[in-house]
């Protein structure tokens, strides 16, 4: 399986519409939304591009192929506006053996887990910042924010053959 995983689009059409030629160019089994998708929130500021209409009408696109996540962004009124659901606050996804714990990042994080099996991967967005670690037995990874990065790398994640690798925009 071949999963491409993305978070924090935060509105911004610009960003989204490099995500979705990544989209097409890596041909993802799925793909892996982890939250605020069309608000770009009240803390950070407007996106290039902001456009959650045109958001909504890029990703409706690809619904077949897409699961996603609650940010602490997105609300009932986004749902409205997508044609896959948005509102789960964690999606177990499994690739055989391999269990990945994909969430947002504000409800669980690196040091308040969830109940996870032992060698299991937590997959989460919400701090804008790339990783991709091992600590405690459990593989980390965060693809970064689509738009408003705060590590300068517009990224996202893909997951093949058991292994995550880290691109950008």
């Amino acid at each position: 399986m071949k999963f491409l995983v993305a978070s924090d689009i935060h509105g911004s059409a610009f960003w989204c519409a490099r995500l979705v030629e990544h989209i097409v160019s890596e041909a993802p089994d799925k793909v892996i939304l982890l939250g605020d998708l069309l608000y770009h929130g009240p803390r950070n500021p407007l996106p290039e591009g902001h456009d959650p209409r045109e958001v909504a009408r890029m990703l409706n696109k690809y619904a077949d192929r897409i699961i996603a996540v609650r940010g602490n962004c997105e609300a009932e009124v986004d749902q409205v506006m997508l044609d896959f659901s948005c509102m789960a606050d964690y999606a177990v996804v499994f690739d055989g053996d391999q269990e990945l714990f994909c969430t947002h990042g504000h409800l669980f994080d690196s040091d308040h887990l969830p109940p996870m099996s032992e060698g299991a991967c937590f997959v989460s967005g919400h701090t804008h910042v790339q990783v991709n670690e091992v600590k405690d037995g459990h593989r980390f990874v965060n693809p970064g924010s689509v738009s408003l990065p705060k590590d300068g790398i517009h990224g996202y994640a893909v997951y093949q053959d058991g292994a995550f690798e880290l691109k950008s925009l």
